[in-house]
């Protein structure tokens, strides 16, 4: 009975260490974070400095050339504007609409619960399904979007848009797509920003006279820049990473490379293309582009809060 007693009583005493408990549950998301992030992430690194094929292993060393042709390459240059240029687009936007939509959510109105709902479902359904469903909705000859303009009088009988065919509807389309995709997180990040922002601010100006508007645009957006700016990180990290939607809508980066950014081209270029060398090489340059970005958006959050 004592060494029963003695026994749970050092259990109990172990469940009571922090310095024992915390690493304990830490250790799942350390070994995620090694095995899916940290290994392939080096993998890459020592790819991109030799002359690994999809054939054949590293034979040879041969530092920073890969780099040099990947640079070199008017697809890769091409690659890495339509990357910024699509990315800076599509979160202006994102920014625009989710910031109304937050409005909406965080408000409170009948039935809000479903309309929570309804807004997540882009962001909740498989990146791949969604993209497919969207190429059926701007196939070229089967487009409901050109039907409808079809009957509003906007496009000639028999008429067709060509979405996907067209360079620059091209770029559109997969920016609006992934715009859809993007705004239910933001707002939802939004209106968590929204809910921390005290109801008595809004109150008091509300008594003093100010309206709507103007408690928008000195109260609410001011307190919630730093969420704001936080959502923005987080769209532009998956906008910028993104594969699939441009792989399955405009497969090869659509014409004249229209479409092609720097994930599909080094995909290409290292899987298909077999060249795994460039492939990573091509890869590696979302690294810098995205801790910039991240570095620039952490320090205007920290000077905002500090604000």
């Amino acid at each position: 009975m004592r060494k029963a007693d003695g026994t749970t009583w050092k259990r109990r005493r172990l469940a009571d260490r922090d310095g024992v408990l915390g690493p304990l549950f830490l250790l799942p998301s350390v070994m995620y974070i090694v095995l899916l992030v940290a290994v392939p992430f080096f993998l890459a690194l020592w790819f991109s400095v030799t002359d690994v094929t999809t054939a054949s292993p590293p034979r040879h060393f041969v530092g920073l050339d890969n780099f040099r042709a990947a640079w070199d390459d008017p697809v890769f240059q091409q690659s890495l504007r339509n990357t910024l240029i699509m990315t800076a687009v599509t979160m202006a936007i994102v920014v625009v609409l989710a910031h109304p939509l937050s409005l909406l959510l965080a408000a409170n109105i009948r039935g809000k619960r479903l309309l929570r709902f309804f807004v997540l479902l882009p962001w909740t359904t498989p990146v791949a399904l969604a993209a497919i469903a969207w190429l059926w909705l701007l196939d070229n000859l089967f487009s409901p979007i050109d039907w409808i303009l079809r009957h509003l009088h906007l496009l000639e009988e028999n008429g067709h848009m060509n979405w996907l065919g067209r360079p620059d509807l091209a770029r559109g389309s997969v920016i609006a797509v992934e715009v859809w995709r993007i705004v239910p997180l933001a707002a939802v990040i939004m209106m968590a920003g929204l809910t921390a922002v005290p109801t008595e601010i809004n109150d008091a100006a509300a008594v003093d006279g100010a309206r709507f508007w103007r408690r928008l645009w000195e109260i609410t957006l001011p307190l919630t820049l730093p969420v704001i700016a936080v959502a923005v990180l987080f769209g532009s990290i998956l906008v910028f990473t993104d594969m699939a939607v441009v792989y399955v809508l405009t497969p090869g980066g659509g014409t004249a490379n229209s479409t092609q950014v720097l994930t599909t081209w080094a995909f290409y270029k290292g899987i298909n293309g077999g060249d795994l060398g460039q492939g990573a090489a091509i890869a590696l340059f979302l690294f810098p582009l995205l801790l910039a970005a991240a570095i620039a958006i952490l320090l205007s959050v920290r000077r905002m809060e500090v604000t």
